[in-house]
């Protein structure tokens, strides 16, 4: 039994024996204690009053001398309002380390098999265009949104939905068949998503000399762009596409297919997976058989021009097309479509979109239809709305071939951590495949953890080079420490010291022991947290605090020099959890740990 359960168990206890009568779990709200007031934790007596029918200074005071009394783990206490501050016993802490230590799974709940299924959507890449840097913000919340509901004792399916259809797609089509001379990437050496990126730029630079052109004759700007050749063709091969016509569909399954070979790679390299990828050029099929269901059960209504709209007027929101007048789809549509082919492929009981914030309304309106036709899941899907990535010199734009690539940016953090990693001397003594593997995970530790310790709902600014630091909040100071601790384990059994994973004697700890114990003992909370905010910024900025704590631990007290063999000992148990949680939280968010730096 954890402290915290022991604790809990004996308050509950306690309050029955004042007050006489039960108090569920939740009522009974235990925090760590705020620096300035003396003790280590503190329970909160206000939710007890109607109980106890005393002021809160009395029911603490009275709950407070029964617990030092009756219950072993309590020292003494204070109470500060209706806040009661209790110190815990100093040998408890020893007796919590050791719980730790005993547990390989620390802070894991191991899914039962009536636990909820939660399918979490992310990535959702154009085939028009590699992935780029907002994608790298995607799917590293996305993945670790994955593990963290996981480590809470979920089942979870990670998706993908690849948007490999539509008017963006046909562009890069159309320019590669205008203006590419039969050029692939085995005839270029070109990653497949990276040559038809560059045609879908291609398209948009051809695409503005006819607009502009239409213009000097007189046509006004909407006109123009409008009656463009280009874009008519587009559209025209939009509909043959639809339609089934065997060359427009001979040539985008050949271009799909350098795609899906470049976003392959990028995936494997950014150290991201998923459990089922869905199409949208089979899911809109399912999305407008949907729509059609919906319109015979007057659900929606069809306009003059043939298209069919949703009227959601009554939820305080305007009307949204969901066929147009040809026929074609929309986004919206396939939408549905792909939630028809989940629902009946899954028994969903949550669903989590991770979309950026510019589509708040898009979900916002696909809960409600999804409701109406009648997804149980769909009022209550959660769409994990989360902040644009910027850089110093702006925002990227698709069009304009101003975008971050994903696979340059990955080089250029290897590279950065690969000279950093020299210049500081930490590569010393290495082979070059230990230092190019070094530069690989330290690169992209600092790239994930930089993305990944900033709050998903803000807005962020991405400097590549603030986020390879071995100091401050980066992902290389806290890879560093792992090797640290990792280090002092190796030098530990040279000299033939054998831990058991128990903790012996009749220790007296530092203040600075004990709250790294209690530091550490907080985890499981912090992940609980985590995965009821859907946030990974809870775990990195833990796990950057607990490693702030034992680098001031581990300068200021001796640990292989320790003359005390079981305080020795003691050290280096705690050292070894420590590292054990670090690997594990930074696990959480995809990154890799080194034992040697």
């Amino acid at each position: 039994m954890s402290l915290e359960e022991k604790l809990m168990h004996s308050i509950m206890q306690t309050i029955e024996d004042l007050y006489g009568q039960r108090v569920e779990e939740k009522m009974v709200q235990l925090q760590t204690t705020k620096k300035e007031f003396e003790g280590d934790l503190t329970l909160v007596v206000f939710p007890f009053l109607k109980i106890s029918k005393k002021t809160p200074e009395l029911t603490a005071s009275e709950i407070g001398e029964a617990l030092v009394k009756n219950c072993d783990v309590v020292e003494k206490f204070n109470v500060i309002k209706g806040f009661l501050n209790l110190t815990i016993n100093k040998n408890t802490w020893v007796d919590t380390l050791n719980v730790m230590l005993s547990n390989p799974l620390f802070g894991f709940k191991k899914a039962t098999d009536d636990a909820p299924l939660y399918m979490i959507e992310y990535s959702s890449p154009n085939t028009n265009k590699p992935l780029h840097l907002g994608h790298i913000r995607n799917n590293l919340l996305g993945y670790s949104l994955c593990k963290i509901l996981e480590a809470n004792g979920y089942k979870v399916v990670k998706t993908n939905i690849v948007n490999d259809r539509g008017i963006h797609i046909c562009k890069s089509m159309l320019a590669w068949q205008k203006f590419g001379n039969g050029e692939t990437p085995a005839s270029t050496g070109k990653k497949g998503d990276h040559l038809v990126g560059d045609y879908y730029v291609k398209f948009d630079q051809e695409y503005k000399k006819e607009v502009k052109a239409l213009m000097e004759k007189g046509l006004t700007e909407e006109e123009a762009k409008k009656q463009a050749p280009l874009l008519q063709e587009a559209q025209s091969m939009l509909k043959k596409w639809e339609d089934g016509d065997p060359e427009v569909r001979k040539l985008w399954n050949e271009m799909n297919s350098w795609v899906y070979a470049g976003f392959d790679e990028t995936y494997k390299r950014l150290g991201v997976a998923f459990d089922k990828i869905y199409y949208e050029s089979t899911t809109y099929i399912d999305g407008k058989a949907k729509v059609n269901e919906g319109l015979e059960k007057g659900l929606f209504y069809r306009r003059e021009d043939g298209s069919v709209w949703a009227d959601l007027s009554s939820y305080g929101l305007d009307e949204k097309l969901l066929l147009r007048g040809d026929g074609t789809s929309v986004y919206m549509t396939q939408d549905i479509g792909t939630a028809t082919q989940r629902f009946k492929e899954f028994n969903i009981d949550k669903m989590i979109y991770v979309v950026g914030n510019e589509q708040n309304y898009h979900f916002q309106v696909l809960s409600i239809l999804l409701d109406r036709l009648g997804f149980s899941w769909g009022k209550d899907l959660v769409h994990f709305s989360y902040g644009m990535v910027e850089l110093p010199e702006g925002k990227m734009k698709s069009r304009e071939g101003t975008v971050v690539d994903a696979d340059d940016l990955m080089d250029e953090m290897i590279q950065t951590a690969r000279d950093v990693s020299a210049e500081l001397g930490k590569l010393d003594g290495m082979t070059e495949n230990e230092i190019n593997e070094i530069a690989r995970i330290c690169g992209l530790g600092a790239l994930k953890y930089f993305i990944l310790k900033v709050d998903p709902r803000k807005n962020m600014l991405f400097n590549p080079k603030e986020s390879i630091d071995f100091n401050g909040n980066t992902g290389p100071f806290i890879q560093y420490t792992h090797a640290r601790i990792c280090s002092v384990l190796r030098k530990a059994n040279e000299q033939g010291i054998q831990l058991n994973n128990t903790v012996k004697g009749n220790l007296t700890l530092s203040d600075t022991e004990v709250n790294l114990i209690q530091y550490l003992s907080n985890y499981p909370n912090v992940i609980k947290q985590a995965g009821a905010d859907y946030s990974p910024a809870l775990i990195a900025n833990y796990i950057y605090e607990l490693v702030k704590q034992y680098n001031s631990f581990y300068h200021d007290f001796s640990i292989l020099k320790e003359e005390n063999t079981d305080m020795k000992e003691f050290r280096l148990l705690l050292s070894k959890k420590i590292a054990e949680v670090i690997k594990s939280g930074m696990g959480l968010l995809g990154i890799e740990v080194p034992e040697r730096m």
